[in-house]
């Protein structure tokens, strides 16, 4: 999914780790978040939303917001909607 946001710009080719920021390494902006909320609403449904993963968090948080924090919260989140 990032790698479809990020062949918008043409940077389909950059390494992507867990530490990867969205922010810094990516620099995704707003806009490019509300794209990859789409695409995962896409795969997996209202299980995963993005929109209120980040509403509960600071500006900061967002600004530094890594691959794997997200990836945490999506594994999470298909978890618990698959045992309840």
């Amino acid at each position: 999914m990032l790698r479809t946001v990020l062949a918008e710009y043409g940077d389909d080719d950059v390494v992507i780790g867990m530490s990867t920021t969205f922010n810094r390494d990516l620099e995704l902006e707003s806009i490019d978040l509300v794209t990859l909320a789409g695409l995962l609403e896409e795969r997996y449904g209202q299980r995963v939303n993005l929109a209120e993963f980040l509403a509960g968090m600071e500006f900061d948080e967002i600004i530094e917001l890594t691959v794997g924090r997200l990836v945490e919260y999506v594994v999470w989140r298909l978890k618990t909607t698959q045992a309840g």
